[in-house]
């Protein structure tokens, strides 16, 4: 997706260094930002993630989680879970060994609602603090609720609507638009917490109705779009996938219509939740909240009257990251980011994919920022897999663009990148596995992949390091002619393969061809 303020954030980079931009990774308020450690200590799990790599669009060094359940029986006892408090205290002091092995900063911790909320909340964080050395910082439900919003924006920076966070023992919610957080709210409908309440299911859902009324007064029910954050929530969403017979299992920006919620939160109740847990690789402890998440989605739905329902897998520790950056990094796109940092990590030439894209924008000159962004990140991205084997290689490309970790994208949107680069290798997509995944895309939007995998693909062997430099092409879709000017030291580089590829390019454009060669 575009950032939020396209017109401005094209107009920056046009002024650094072309529509590429200067490479944000070389900054050292970027650099600053390398192998950070957070922990979150919340009320079901304790986890840890290590970021590392392209500063506004960054990799998981490390990522390790444990369902700790601090907040299991808080209601009835007012205090932590002994056994959680035992196993939480492990993982933490696993966690510190593990980062001083990593040679990264100290971690940086927060702790949400279970730690805030139990009598002996201050004590045990005194404990960690003499057993491990790590200060939490525990956090009141709005700041949970502003640092969830934060982590959504760091992976989709035109987020508007309502973000909602699901811990074990509360649920946040804040309202996102043009970059910033607005309104922010907690509640007590964390299913850990609603697991002892009494009258089953039904007693869950008259509790859960009221609660839900009092949010909406007060965040108002005008948002089209939901943006979910969180186990319970993601684990949903995998089970909405499996009902659906859904190609990409990709988590992150995947989309829910209310009626797909509303069919998926009956599925969950008229099935084995052993026989999905199996199928969706949930865990037992994950699972057994997921009925009661479900009535909470369900009520959610039905007060707040969203138009869609999207997943986000960024939430609070992507947030503590999006804390940390300059308002210069928050505004660059994490596409283009995510893929200039894998280019200069991984391609034999990095730099080459802006002059790959030099050479063929004159194809594209005509379409709308949001596709020259894929193409620009496309041109970037085109020899990143090039020390896969050469009969794989195209699967490769398919498969990193459509199940890479990058953020400010689309399901439909990392299949059309997919399928281009599958071509930029590949003339043709017969015989490949990938049909289901094909088949979200348009007819349009495959032909357009296709021209874009072409023209890189010809642009790569015209010359491997400057096609720019060496020749120059021109299209007129309305006559349909394909025109490509050779410099005189191109001559030579223009040979059978060469032309080939011009003709394979043009006949995806469906235009005629004429050569021309520049004078001396």
């Amino acid at each position: 997706m575009p950032i939020s303020n396209t017109e401005q954030t094209q107009t920056t980079t046009q002024n650094e260094w072309g529509v590429f931009g200067r490479p944000l990774f070389l900054d050292k308020d970027a650099r600053a930002l390398s192998r950070v450690g957070v922990v979150d200590v919340g009320s079901n799990s304790v986890r840890m993630v290590v970021f590392d790599g392209a500063a506004r669009s960054p990799a998981y060094f490390y990522n390790e989680k444990i369902l700790c359940g601090l907040g299991a029986g808080l209601r009835e006892t007012g205090c932590l879970n002994p056994k959680g408090k035992e196993r939480a205290l492990s993982a933490i002091k696993r966690f510190q060994k593990l980062a001083q092995g990593m040679g990264i900063p100290p971690l940086t911790a927060v702790a949400t609602a279970a730690m805030r909320e139990a009598q002996d909340g201050p004590a045990f964080r005194e404990e960690i603090l003499q057993e491990t050395g790590l200060s939490l910082w525990v956090i009141d439900g709005e700041e949970e609720a502003r640092l969830s919003a934060q982590g959504v924006l760091l992976g989709w920076p035109d987020a508007k609507g309502m973000i909602c966070d699901i811990g074990g023992s509360s649920m946040e919610l804040a309202v996102v638009g043009n970059g910033t957080v607005g309104k922010r709210l907690t509640s007590p409908l964390g299913p850990l917490k609603l697991q002892g309440l009494k009258g089953g299911r039904k007693g869950i859902k008259e509790h859960i109705k009221p609660v839900m009324a009092g949010l909406a007064e007060t965040m108002g029910t005008d948002h089209k779009r939901i943006y979910l954050v969180g186990g319970s929530w993601r684990a949903i969403a995998r089970i909405d996938m499996e009902r659906r017979g859904y190609p990409l299992h990709v988590l992150h920006e995947y989309r829910m219509s209310v009626r797909d919620v509303s069919k998926t939160i009956a599925y969950i109740h008229d099935n084995p939740l052993e026989d999905i847990r199996s199928k969706t690789g949930t865990s037992s402890a994950r699972m057994a909240l997921v009925p009661i998440a479900s009535e909470v989605l369900r009520q959610m739905v039905r007060t707040f009257k969203p138009k869609e329902i999207c997943i986000s897998s960024y939430g609070i520790r992507e947030g503590m990251l999006y804390e940390q950056m300059p308002q210069a990094i928050r505004e660059r796109d994490p596409l283009i980011e995510a893929c200039r940092f894998a280019e200069h990590k991984d391609a034999r030439l990095p730099g080459v994919g802006k002059r790959l894209h030099r050479f063929i924008e004159p194809i594209f000159r005509a379409r709308e920022y949001e596709k020259m962004r894929l193409i620009r990140a496309a041109c970037l991205l085109h020899d990143v897999t090039w020390r896969a084997h050469p009969d794989y290689r195209a699967e490769v490309c398919f498969d990193n663009a459509t199940r890479a970790n990058l953020g400010g994208l689309t399901h439909k949107e990392r299949v059309f990148l997919g399928l281009a680069l599958l071509h930029r290798y590949k003339n043709s997509r017969e015989g490949t596995s990938f049909a289901p995944l094909i088949d979200m895309l348009s007819e349009q939007e495959i032909q357009n992949a296709e021209v874009l995998g072409k023209a890189m693909r010809f642009g790569a062997m015209i010359a491997v390091d400057a096609p720019d430099e060496m020749a120059e092409m021109r299209f007129f879709p309305k006559k349909k002619e394909l025109i490509l000017t050779l410099k005189p030291e191109a001559e030579d580089l223009f040979g059978e393969v060469t032309e080939a590829r011009f003709m394979s390019l043009a006949n995806a454009l469906g235009a005629k061809t004429e050569v021309r060669h520049a004078k001396k």
